[in-house]
């Protein structure tokens, strides 16, 4: 027996996708606009030019074009999975402690006086961006029970595209940028930048680059450190410390983290997000740490309960795999020697890429000095080539780099350095 008006009107079920006639909830919502990364990506894969280069990933590239993984890793990897005492468990919400101990170490040193005072927790996170996330809810919610403080946080201009996201999804919309790269100088205008920041409002969050700045490859030097760090106690602002592909600048962890260890030396408190995956080769398994650095040891338990508070409506739990890798390298010493020996490898060859690649130019009489290729460091380079030139390298040539003109010099190998060195040649000299 049929129902009464059991029939369905096929025009409502077309209009609005189900038979009850009811909206969906996402009916409005819009495609989130992709990344320049993802666009260059997916026209990467789509030129069928065997000759094509792809230079605007964020992993570390071996000779062979591939993803590297350190040999001293992946036999670690073995063992912990062969260990008949492993045993699968959740970990605290805060992480694996000998992780979090470690990784303190690297960024403050092992005799910091913020260590031994007990005034500094770190939190293990599922990655870099993660670790930045944490920190801006840490931030907004400090602050919010401060009435007075109502300034911005400053990013540096460029910077990493994701930033400003992370903290407006935390809260935190008012985002400003400080001047950071001159493209006229091809480096850090540091006159600009402590312009800026001296009309930054007291209490601002200024987020700076430790090392390897993302995506001009141009760090700041101990001394430019020094001006910005007084001008910013001066100030009463508060700095957030990034501290992306550790190691992967110099190959050497303490100088790595040297604007860290000085920031805490000069009694500041901080934040400072750091990244494990690249220097581990961790790009499957991402690990990072927050480092929260305070002014006293009393304000720890509460800080301690608030991060774990936060962390279990993020993400509960932080995965212990990459974590146990990293720890266990680092509380062995004869690890620790292995481990640097393979990023100094790593170090030397981005540097020698450098090297090659400006010589390249220089022989091919491109317009220009090409001195900032090798005055930069780490993985990332800004080559100062416009967005007209950059277009030009991947219709006309095959080779893709980021709008911005920033490339991973790590994809650059024998097989293809000549023909990158050429085509950036012919996008200064030809007329576009």
């Amino acid at each position: 027996m049929k129902r009464p008006d059991s029939k369905l009107n096929e025009t409502e079920v077309k209009q609005n996708g189900d038979a009850g006639g009811h909206l969906s909830v996402f009916t409005n919502v819009h495609t989130a606009a992709g990344s320049p990364e993802k666009r260059l990506l997916s026209a990467f894969k789509k030129d069928t030019n065997p000759g094509k280069a792809y230079l605007a990933g964020r992993e570390y590239y071996s000779e062979d074009g591939k993803t590297f993984e350190l040999r001293l890793v992946r036999r670690i990897k073995q063992q912990l999975s062969a260990d008949p005492t492993t045993r699968p468990e959740y970990p605290s919400p805060l992480g694996l402690t000998e992780f979090t101990r470690r990784a303190t170490e690297v960024a403050l040193g092992k005799s910091s006086r913020a260590i031994v005072e007990e005034r500094v927790l770190g939190v293990q996170t599922p990655g870099f961006t993660a670790a930045v996330r944490l920190g801006a809810e840490l931030l907004r919610n400090w602050y919010d029970h401060c009435a007075a403080w109502c300034g911005p946080v400053y990013l540096s201009s460029p910077c990493d595209d994701s930033l400003a996201g992370i903290f407006q999804a935390a809260g935190i919309q008012d985002i400003r940028e400080y001047y950071y790269w001159d493209d006229q100088q091809r480096g850090v205008c540091l006159d600009k930048l402590l312009e800026d920041l001296e009309k930054a409002p007291e209490r601002s969050v200024v987020v700076l680059s430790a090392s390897a700045h993302y995506p001009t490859g141009a760090d700041l030097s101990h001394n430019q450190w020094a001006v910005i760090t007084e001008l910013i106690m001066r100030r009463r602002h508060f700095p957030f410390l990034l501290l992306p592909p550790q190691a992967l600048c110099y190959g050497n962890v303490e100088r790595e983290a040297w604007p860290v260890q000085y920031c805490a030396s000069q009694g500041m408190e901080l934040l400072c997000a750091q990244s494990f995956s690249h220097c581990f080769g961790l790009y499957g398994e991402a690990v990072g740490h927050l480092l929260c650095v305070l002014k006293q040891n009393s304000l720890l338990l509460s800080v301690q309960s608030q991060a774990a508070t936060i962390v279990k409506s993020l993400w509960a739990q932080p995965s212990a795999g990459g974590a146990n890798i990293v720890a266990t390298v680092l509380s062995n010493p004869a690890h620790v020697v292995e481990w640097k020996e393979e990023v100094k490898h790593i170090v030397e060859r981005c540097m020698l890429i450098r090297e090659l690649l400006r010589e390249r130019l220089r022989l091919l009489g491109a317009p220009g000095c090409w001195n900032h290729l090798t005055q930069q460091s780490g993985l990332y380079c800004n080559t100062g080539l416009s967005e007209d030139q950059v277009e030009f390298l991947s219709q006309r040539r095959h080779v893709y780099l980021l709008p911005s003109g920033c490339l991973n010099v790590s994809a650059i190998n024998g097989r293809n350095l000549d023909y990158i060195a050429e085509s950036i040649h012919r996008a200064l000299t030809t007329s576009l």
